[in-house]
């Protein structure tokens, strides 16, 4: 072989090994690109979990007397029904005066809890935190407008326990 062909041979080599090495770094450069990626999005996602778990747990902490005040709720109104029969009774009695006491107490525990109840009668008709169950006409009140209420609404600071159950205007009679 001759020293020509021997350089060229040699120069050969070495053009593809250095192409090998680019080859080989521009895929290790690559690789780095693509994991230091998924590393970020892994921190990402890790983040947003972390997140949504503590406002899973305040929620949770906020709302878990829920089924024990959505329980006791009937029983206040079976409670007030009682009392506000007792006193459509002449005698202004002691009892009485006992049991405005207690509904009061409820009521105070209630609101202690983070339960208001829903305010219904004279406000427009909403149905996120009414049910009305029927509709009447009325001279004095717009159409839409609640015009009395049959049951008491409650809610959970921000969340709806119980709609108010209302009747709800159809405005003057004849009126179209």
């Amino acid at each position: 072989m001759s020293t020509e062909s021997t350089h060229s041979a040699t120069a050969e080599n070495a053009a593809s090994a250095s192409a090998g090495e680019q080859t080989e770094e521009s895929q290790i450069q690559a690789d780095l690109e693509r994991f230091r990626d998924l590393a970020m999005r892994s921190q990402a996602d890790f983040e947003n979990f972390r997140k949504r778990a503590a406002r899973e747990k305040e929620d949770a902490v906020k709302y878990a007397n829920a089924s024990f005040l959505d329980r006791l709720i009937p029983i206040l109104d079976n409670f007030e029904l009682g009392l506000n029969a007792a006193r459509g009774d002449a005698a202004a009695s002691p009892i009485i005066a006992g049991l405005d006491m207690v509904a009061k107490q409820l009521n105070d525990f209630l609101a202690n809890s983070g339960v208001e109840p829903v305010n219904a009668e004279g406000q427009p008709f909403d149905p996120n935190l009414h049910e009305a169950v029927a509709q009447e006409e009325s001279a004095t009140v717009k159409e839409g407008v609640i015009v009395r209420q049959l049951r008491r609404g409650y809610k959970l600071r921000d969340r709806l326990l119980r709609p108010a159950t209302v009747v709800v205007s159809k405005g003057a009679p004849g009126a179209k």
